[in-house]
């Protein structure tokens, strides 16, 4: 299977898969005489495993450990789970930092809306914040 091949078939680009291909996340394509790359079958569950794996926030190194896990032999489904426990315990930490930010924000815009430029204080760089 030729790169452009692999590409339309993954929604991917070209540079992508010749990327992970240099980053051993994909095994070298072989070479036709004319230098075209030829992947392999499986070129193309790998490259939507990744992107599966980037969808759910994980490093190009996490799905690369997983990957060769999966090439040594071995099912990698524990490791992933435990990947994803961590995932999502850092999305919630997040989240939990973002309403709190949102909230501070919100306590100032509301402020700033009912401020008078000309009650400003020169004593402060801004008294909106």
């Amino acid at each position: 299977m030729r790169i452009g091949e692999v590409a339309a078939a993954t929604d991917t680009t070209t540079k992508t898969i010749r990327f992970y291909e240099q980053s051993g996340l994909l095994p070298a394509a072989e070479r036709s005489e004319n230098g075209y790359r030829s992947y392999a079958e499986d070129t193309v569950s790998k490259l939507r495993f990744i992107r599966r794996g980037q969808a759910a926030g994980l490093t190009l190194a996490q799905i690369g450990d997983i990957l060769q896990l999966r090439d040594n032999g071995y099912a990698p489904c524990a490791h992933v789970q435990k990947l994803l426990t961590r995932q999502l315990t850092h999305l919630d930490r997040q989240i939990t930092e973002l309403l709190a930010l949102r909230a501070a924000v919100a306590q100032f815009h509301a402020g700033a809306n009912n401020a008078d430029p000309a009650s400003c204080d020169p004593d402060r760089i801004c008294s909106l914040l």
